[in-house]
């Protein structure tokens, strides 16, 4: 009976203890949250549960299992604490990285939540998601060789290592160059504010929005739905273009080929009307000029503000469309075309223009006698 009972007890007993406990903390969270409104981290830690009664009940157990005095237990007891050892500091690297990303996360709530500056919190967004693929890291490496450390063969073989750590180092850092290139230009990107998620960037010709910021790359989602990867170090070593560097508003231009003749302040009273009535243009600034002038045509110059890179998008094919629809109906003449006129004769010897006409029949006689030495 006691060989029934002791095994009921062990693991009964740690089961319902994690419950328990999970449950208390859980719901002292939920009270705290709901006093608590303006401070997301009660909310975001009440994630933390799992995990949580995973490293208490692998402790409990951990620490009671040789209480069951079980044969196969007593057989494998060596290997069943190595088991137990390595899920407790699995979950406990889980349960650190749960906490500490709830703790950014509420950081980053709480300061969007009370900021109006868009730029400095997407600057800020960026800042956080590096920082908790950070943490995630290095609370993943360090569980990691805390679970290799367990094993007495790899004590042995971390002693060979230390001796040889000079060489180990130098080839590490010879095939781990381009890494470790891309993650320190991961850390200038986050708090150099060169780049932000949600940023409008240029690159390589294409024009996009910073979508995702890692480590190694960042993703650029392009405005017909594709997907740039590139590694953070291009970043720092190249120029690009960052439409939303120092503010999101932006100011487009539009140019127009058009004839000598196109009215031009009517064409400016019908740039104010189209911008009036378009709900992208922000108001800030518009004008229209005659910035160019050639033999054929003269270049007109539409400007026209947004609030940002999507904006002055639709503002500028606004603009296009209308300007075109309208001189096109109502002021045809504007539009640029290509002048003809009869071509001007040449005069002959005698200072005479020669009808193109009649050359068709046949050259002047006396033109023949004075190229032939007659006459």
């Amino acid at each position: 009976m006691e060989n029934v009972l002791r095994p009921l007890i062990v693991l009964g007993g740690s089961v319902i203890v994690t419950l328990a406990l999970g449950w208390i903390v859980d719901l002292l969270l939920r009270r705290t949250d709901a006093r608590h409104h303006e401070t997301p981290l009660w909310g975001r830690l009440r994630a933390c549960r799992i995990p949580l009664q995973l490293v208490l009940v692998t402790a409990l157990l951990r620490g009671s299992y040789r209480q069951l005095e079980l044969g196969l237990i007593n057989d494998h007891e060596a290997g069943i604490g190595q088991v137990l050892s390595l899920v407790l500091i699995g979950a406990s690297a889980w349960l650190v990285i749960r906490i500490g990303v709830a703790i950014v996360e509420s950081s980053y709530s709480r300061y969007a939540a009370g900021s109006r500056d868009a730029a400095r919190v997407r600057r800020v967004r960026t800042q956080v998601t590096l920082i908790s693929r950070v943490l995630t890291a290095v609370v993943g490496t360090i569980a990691v060789a805390a679970m290799l450390l367990t094993f007495p063969e790899m004590k042995a073989v971390g002693t060979s290592m230390l001796a040889s750590a000079g060489i180990i180092g130098v080839v590490a850092g010879v095939a781990a160059q381009s890494t470790l290139g891309n993650l320190f230009a991961g850390f200038q990107i986050a708090f150099g504010d060169m780049v932000r998620i949600g940023d409008t960037v240029v690159v390589d010709g294409e024009w996009g929005t910073v979508e995702e910021v890692t480590l190694t790359f960042l993703a650029v989602r392009t405005w017909d739905e594709r997907r740039i990867t590139m590694p953070v170090s291009y970043f720092t070593s190249k120029p690009f273009e960052n439409w939303s560097r120092g503010g999101a508003q932006m100011t487009g231009t539009v140019f127009f080929h058009l004839d000598h003749s196109a009215p031009i302040p009517l064409m400016r009273e019908k740039l104010h009307e189209i911008l009036k009535g378009s709900s992208a243009w922000d108001g800030r600034d518009w004008s229209l000029a005659l910035t160019d002038t050639t033999p054929s045509t003269i270049q007109v110059r539409a400007v026209a503000t947004a609030k940002d890179a999507d904006d002055i998008w639709t503002v500028r094919c606004a603009i296009r469309e209308q300007m075109i629809a309208w001189l096109n109906e109502k002021h045809a003449y504007a539009l640029p075309r290509i002048s003809t006129a009869p071509a001007v004769p040449l005069p002959n010897h005698r200072g005479h223009y020669v009808d193109l006409r009649k050359q068709a029949d046949g050259p002047d006689p006396e033109d023949v006698q004075v190229r032939t030495g007659r006459g």
